[in-house]
């Protein structure tokens, strides 16, 4: 039986800790964020939050965190170093770059504590219903020892390899979604400019050979008429700015040229300028459209 310390009640972190509570190999989950809103919506859904996280930290056998970018996953790494036990696991689900993930299990091997690289593909929707897709890199005996656990999240749990293979799988995957509603961008504008009718079109591309499961989820937010759209956020522009960031910082490791990927960040820099930067990431699509001389609505 597991005893589990969770840091990071975001929008993914709330329902993945919800449901390692639930796991049967887990005795006891207790859960931390700097942020008192989210510790208040983690005490609602039935989470016992860390009175004492550096006491917590000495109890556990696995740390989970989830979190928002580099700067956050250093702080608690050495919040992790200082206070865990040897032969603890850190199991780290953020986003973050491949670089300083790599710090990270140099400053933990020094302290003899295990470091599994776990990333999620789905939104927060999928996390709720369980269904997201897990990538894991990482010392062998560690993401056998927590397979069951991962399990939690979703069936389809890949095993990458030792080290930071995990970190550039997710980056990997955000390109091409990132690339989808950029696509999409393009093609709907293209369209409307041509007279074709904007419910109709997501209609025909999300039964068409290009119609994936990002492509089908978009069009039931955005391919209701045009006055009705829907760009409530599973991940808002800035947030894909931060990933967008991400991957050119690899491509430049890897000598690697992401132009596409490079435009597509100028074009989220121009959502930001034009007011739409709570919006969700497709909003590039209103970019193109402005640029195109279309409005929202007509």
């Amino acid at each position: 039986m597991k005893n589990i310390v969770f840091l990071g009640m975001g929008k993914m972190g709330l329902p993945m800790a919800s449901h390692l509570q639930n796991n049967p190999a887990v005795s006891a989950l207790s859960v931390f964020d700097l942020d008192a809103q989210r510790l208040s919506l983690a005490t609602q859904a039935g989470l016992r939050v860390a009175q004492n996280v550096p006491k917590a930290l000495q109890q556990a056998q696995l740390i989970f965190s989830s979190l928002p970018h580099d700067a956050a996953l250093l702080a608690v790494a050495q919040e992790v170093a200082l206070h865990a036990v040897k032969g603890a696991i850190f199991v780290d689900t953020s986003t973050v770059s491949v670089g300083v993930s790599a710090q990270v299990h140099e400053l933990l091997k020094a302290k003899d504590i295990e470091y599994l690289r776990v990333t999620v593909s789905g939104n927060n929707h999928m996390a709720q219903a369980q269904l997201l897709t897990v990538m894991a890199s990482g010392p062998v005996a560690c993401f056998k020892a927590c397979e069951p656990l991962l399990a939690s999240w979703g069936s389809k749990i890949f095993y990458l390899g030792q080290a930071e293979q995990s970190r550039l799988m997710k980056l990997v995957v955000n390109l091409m979604i990132v690339q989808t509603s950029a696509m999409l961008a393009e093609g709907l504008t293209l369209g409307r400019a041509g007279g074709l009718d904007w419910s109709q079109m997501w209609q025909v591309i999300a039964e068409s050979a290009v119609g994936s499961p990002i492509i089908k989820a978009k069009a039931a937010q955005l391919g209701l008429p045009l006055g009705q759209r829907d760009f409530t956020p599973t991940f808002t522009v800035p947030q894909m700015q931060k990933d967008l960031s991400l991957m050119l910082d690899a491509a430049h490791q890897f000598n690697v040229p992401l132009v596409q990927t490079a435009t597509t960040f100028e074009w989220m820099k121009s959502a930001v300028a034009q007011g739409d930067a709570q919006l969700d990431y497709a909003a590039v699509i209103k970019v193109i459209e402005r640029m195109s001389g279309l409005s929202d609505s007509a």
